[in-house]
C-alpha cells in the first residue's frame, strides 16, 4: 500500500478486512507521509491493535509487537546481553587476556534484540506496535521519547544503531492512566470508539458474510443495548463477530430470550455482568420482535 491518498489507504485497509472510518484512514495516511508515530486511544475492544495489524497486512510490512505490562523495563523492550553465552565464551577463552575476551563477548553475536531494537535495526520497513502503553510507567515513557524522536538507540558497547528504514509506529492505550504531554506531542492522535450501528453491521457481515442482514441488525442492536449498561467489560467488536458466528452455528433465525441466554457467555464474561444483562436485556427479549414493514 503506497500512501498516495487517504482514499487509497482506506481502500487498502478494507481489502485486508479493516473498515476504517475517515479519521482512522486519515491518521494512517499521515503516519506514512509525515513519518510520525500514531497514538490510538479508546475503550478496550474497538480495534486499536487490529489497526496496526491491518497496516502491516496492507503495506506488506512485518509486524513487530511490544506488549506492554506493569514493570516492563529497557532490557525486555530494547535489548539485553546473553549472559550465559558470554560466560561460556569467557570460560572457553582459558588463558586469553581480558581485552581479547571483552572484544568478543560484546559482539552482536551475544546481543538479544527485543522488539524496539528489532524495529530500529530491521533492514526492511516494519510496523512497530507498542500495545497498551498506558500499562507502563513514566520512566519507560521517557525512554521511549528518545527513540521516537530520533529513531535510534545507543548501545554503549557497540555504539549507535539508527533506523535505515522508517517504521510505521502505532501506540495503543486503553486510557487506564493519563499519558504524558511529551509523548502525546510526538504522536499523531486517534480516538477510536465503538462504531455506530450501521458500521458495526458492516464489520460483522464482512467477517461473517453468511449472516442474514436482518439477524445482523438485530444482533448489533442487542450488543448496543448491552454496552449501554454499567458493565465491568462491555462487549468488544471481536466478541460481536464471535457472537455472529455462534448464531450461525446454532442455526438461529432471530435472537429470542432462549437463544440469547444460551449464547450470552460469548459476549458477556463477568458473573456480575451476566446477572445484570440477563435482568435488563433478557427481559426485553422475552417477546419476539414483530416484523417491520
Amino acid at each position: 500500500m503506497a500512501a498516495g491518498s487517504v482514499t487509497e489507504v482506506k481502500e487498502a485497509l478494507a481489502k485486508v478486512g479493516y473498515l476504517a472510518d475517515e479519521p482512522a484512514a486519515l491518521v494512517s495516511f499521515l503516519a506514512q507521509r509525515l513519518e510520525k508515530p500514531v497514538l490510538v486511544e479508546g475503550p478496550a475492544g474497538v480495534g486499536k491493535t487490529e489497526l496496526a495489524k491491518a497496516l502491516s497486512r496492507a503495506t506488506g510490512r512485518e509486524l513487530i509487537r511490544l506488549q506492554c505490562y506493569e514493570g516492563l523495563d529497557e532490557a525486555k523492550a530494547l535489548y539485553e546481553w546473553n549472559y550465559r553465552k558470554q560466560l561460556l565464551r569467557i570460560q572457553a577463552g582459558g588463558e586469553d587476556g581480558w581485552e581479547d575476551v571483552h572484544g568478543d563477548i560484546f559482539d552482536k553475536e551475544f546481543l538479544l534484540e527485543r522488539p524496539l531494537l528489532q524495529a530500529i535495526a530491521s533492514p526492511e520497513p516494519v510496523v512497530l506496535l507498542i500495545d497498551e502503553i498506558d500499562k507502563t510507567d513514566q520512566e519507560f515513557e521517557a525512554m521511549l521519547l528518545e527513540l521516537l524522536s530520533d529513531f535510534q538507540i545507543t548501545i554503549p558497547e557497540l555504539g549507535q544503531v539508527s533506523a535505515t528504514t522508517m517504521p510505521i509506529v502505532v501506540l495503543t492505550s486503553n486510557n487506564s492512566r493519563e499519558l504524558t504531554e511529551a509523548l502525546k506531542r510526538r504522536c499523531l492522535y486517534l480516538w477510536l470508539d465503538y462504531p455506530d450501528l450501521e458500521r458495526e453491521m458492516e464489520i460483522v457481515r464482512l467477517r461473517a458474510p453468511e449472516l442474514p442482514e436482518a439477524l445482523a441488525r438485530r444482533m448489533v442492536e442487542v450488543v448496543r443495548m448491552i454496552r449501554a449498561l454499567d458493565l465491568k467489560k462491555p462487549p468488544s467488536i471481536a466478541e460481536s463477530i464471535d457472537w455472529a458466528r455462534t448464531l450461525l452455528l446454532m442455526g438461529a433465525e432471530d435472537i429470542d430470550k432462549q437463544t440469547f441466554e444460551q449464547s450470552m457467555s460469548i459476549i458477556v464474561k463477568h458473573r456480575t455482568d451476566i446477572e445484570l444483562v440477563a435482568e435488563r436485556v433478557g427481559v426485553k427479549l422475552a417477546e419476539p420482535v414483530r416484523p417491520q414493514g
